[in-house]
Parts: C-alpha cells; structure tokens; sequence
C-alpha cells in the first residue's frame, strides 16, 4: 500500500492506494491555517486512512517551494508556514519512507502519464488562483525548473514589470474581466485570455522544447474556448527557429491529476 496526500490551501485529501493503483480509501479535510492544528489533524485521518496497514512509501504534494534533500517547505503559496519539516514531523505517526514534492509537478507526473505513447517532453501548466508548472521527461519530473511558477516569472507587461501569475492568472482574469473564466463568454476576453498565457509560454516552448504542453487548472478546464486563439497568440510570437509548435491540450485529469502524482512518484522512488 502507498499512501498520498495532496495539501491545498483550502482542503487536504489522503488516499490509500494498492499497487494497480486504485484508490482503497480517501479522506478530506479542510486545511487548518495553523501548522500545528494542520500536523495534528493529518495524524489522524492517516491514521484512519491507513487502517492499520504501514504503507511502502508516502507522497505528499505540496503547492510550495521545496528543498528535496532536507524534505522541507521552505515556502508555502496560501498559507503563513515557510521552513517546515513535514516528513519529520509525521515520522512517527507514517511509518515509512516519505517524499514531499510540489503539487504541480505531480499533476504534471500524472498528465504525461497519460500521454506516454504519444510524448517524451511533456510541460504542465495548470491555471487557477496562481500559475503551476511542471516538466516531466521519459516519465520522470524534471527538477531543473522552478517550484515557484508563475510567481517568480517577471515580464514586462502594460507599462510595469509583473510577474506572469499577476495578469494570466485566474485570479487575474477575474481582475481584468469581472468574470471567472466559467463566466466568459466574450470572444475578445478569450483573446485576452489567450495573449497573456501565450506572453511567456512562447519562452517556455523556447527553452524547455516539449513535444506537448497539458494545460490544468480552473482555466485549464475551458481551453476549448480559447485553444485555437491560444495557437493564433502563440504565432504572433513564434521565431523562424521554433520549426515546430507542441500540441497543446487540456488535462485529462485536472481533479485527481495530484494524487495519482503522488502514486506514481512512490513506485519510482
């Protein structure tokens, strides 16, 4: 058995996995804002999740900047916890090897997953209240790109240097619209939309060469609104160099992407 939590910022699922990879049991909890109610809380429902049976590995997805040697959150998105030491801190309650890994490379891990036939170079980005990304190559995530997203991705943009999370974000869509993107139904909004991912993924495609790019998230879900405008954007930028464009499609997965991130990182560990 292998256990996986995804942490949120605003809710907590753990799940108990066989070795096919399906879900044996799975709990939620709404995330506590302080750190010591949150470890206390996750003790328990592991506990009940677990049913007694010690798992051969854990998984834990964290939306957060991470140090992988020392397996501690130096930054967490939503929450006030920086330079936590979750594995050590559930040590003695989840008696096994623990992995903590950023939430949207996990997502990212699943997605190409199920994509493997088709695409080695597989870039997930998952667009919600924030921007996530994640590189996997031949099955495997790629740590040579940031845990920061698109946080930390500054352009300039309408005058001002901005970071790409502050105006292509959902967050930011709602800002520039007065819409969530479920709400959108005017076409320049989508070509709105569609420009500012395409600012900075063009760098992306440039840099990091996927073969195909999975878009998730809130956003993610109505790519078909805004897919061909997506491409059109993504032309105005593209250089003569770039001699073949990835294929952009929408994540297969986009509720249970990190979970089974979590389960497929345990059987490579």
């Amino acid at each position: 058995m292998y256990l996986c939590i995804d942490v949120g910022g605003t809710k907590v699922l753990v799940a108990s996995f066989n070795d096919e990879g399906e879900i044996v049991k799975s709990e939620k909890f709404p995330t506590p804002v302080m750190y010591p109610d949150f470890i206390a809380k996750l003790k328990e429902v592991a506990l009940n999740v677990l049913a007694g049976v010690n798992p051969k590995k854990c998984a834990i997805a964290m939306p957060g900047t991470i140090d992988r040697e020392s397996n501690t959150v130096l930054y967490f998105g939503n929450l006030p916890w920086e330079n936590v030491h979750v594995a050590d801190d559930l040590s003695d309650t989840i008696k096994c090897p623990i992995i903590i890994e950023n939430d949207a490379k996990l997502a990212g891990l699943a997605e190409a997953d199920s994509v493997k036939d088709l695409y080695k170079r597989v870039l997930y980005i998952t667009i919600s209240t924030g921007i996530g990304l994640g590189l996997t190559v031949d099955g495997k995530i790629d740590h040579t790109i940031s845990d920061a997203g698109g946080k930390a991705i500054m352009l300039e943009h309408s005058g001002k240097i901005e970071s790409w999370e502050e105006f292509a974000s959902g967050k930011a869509i709602v800002a520039q619209t007065g819409k969530m993107a479920s709400e959108i139904t005017d076409e320049s909004d989508w070509y709105l939309v569609a420009r500012n991912i395409a600012l900075y993924l063009i760098n992306l495609i440039v840099l990091l060469t996927p073969e195909c790019i999975v878009i998730g998230g809130g956003v993610g879900t109505h790519l078909d609104k805004f897919h061909q405008k997506l491409y059109e954007e993504l032309e105005l930028y593209r250089s003569e160099m770039i001699t073949k464009m990835p294929e952009i499609i929408k994540a297969k997965h986009p509720e249970e992407a990190v979970i089974y991130g979590g389960y497929l990182l345990c059987k490579q560990a």
